[in-house]
């Protein structure tokens, strides 16, 4: 599972080769246009919406597995989401992940990540193609209430500089590649140990591991079976987005 290695065009993002990027105006929808072209862009497609208040693009890929096992590249783009604030944050602030899906940067909710797919493909058939998609909180929004907004976290407001925040897209897009070589070495464990490093939260004795088809096993103990909880149920209710807004939840 990879994206497109071909060299591309020039473009505005630092993007390394492999990517091709699809540029939309402030209200465009990453996400859902990454839905919609995915079959005919084919993989390394990188949708950016060019927004000063959000960090918001969505890339597609182009899976090898079925999509039962294929959906675990959730959690490649998660990491690589992470690891990207992580290299333009200031020292001693943690990213995190609630699972499956929110973003958690010193403690409070800066996004979070979606995955999408045919909607008509089976849990056994290879998907045409996959999208990760990612929004961040850059900015305080100016139609948000300061009352409200006060229980948000933004980049801006959190030591990033403003040139970051377009360089995050760029690392992130190093990182997935890179998220994916790693994959394809040494299998999908050390992707799931990355992610499982920054989930919160983590009782002492637990032990918690990622199942073949993306779903979260909590183990307390040896001799009994371990909980699952649900990836495809926590990616439907995309707890950290506000669909009024199309924005990360401030609360």
């Amino acid at each position: 599972m990879m994206v497109s290695r071909h060299a591309q065009a020039e473009q505005p993002l630092d993007l390394p080769p492999g990517y091709k990027l699809v540029s939309l105006r402030e209200y465009g929808d990453a996400f859902a246009h990454g839905c919609t072209i995915a079959a005919e862009a084919g993989a390394g497609t990188l949708v950016w919406v060019r927004r000063y208040d959000l960090v918001e693009f969505a890339v597609v890929l182009e899976p090898d597995q079925p999509l039962t096992s294929a959906r675990r590249a959730f959690f490649a783009g998660m990491n690589a989401i992470g690891d990207a604030i992580a290299v333009h944050c200031p020292p001693e602030r943690e990213v995190q992940f609630t699972w499956p899906d929110t973003i958690l940067f010193d403690g409070g909710v800066l996004g979070g990540g979606r995955l999408g797919w045919p909607k008509d493909c089976r849990e056994d058939e290879i998907p045409e193609w996959l999208v990760f998609g990612v929004i961040l909180r850059a900015a305080d929004m100016a139609h948000v209430e300061e009352t409200v907004a006060a229980g948000g976290v933004a980049l801006l407001n959190e030591g990033f500089e403003m040139v970051e925040t377009e360089a995050i897209v760029g690392s992130f897009a190093r990182h997935f590649m890179a998220a994916f070589d790693r994959w394809n070495e040494r299998g999908f464990e050390p992707i799931a140990r990355d992610y499982l490093e920054r989930l919160t939260p983590h009782a002492a004795g637990q032990r918690r591991g990622i199942d073949v088809n993306g779903d979260l096993l909590i183990s307390t103990s040896a001799k009994n079976p371990p909980e699952r909880d649900s990836l495809l149920d926590g990616l439907a209710k995309l707890a950290w987005y506000d669909p009024e807004y199309r924005a990360p939840k401030l609360g």
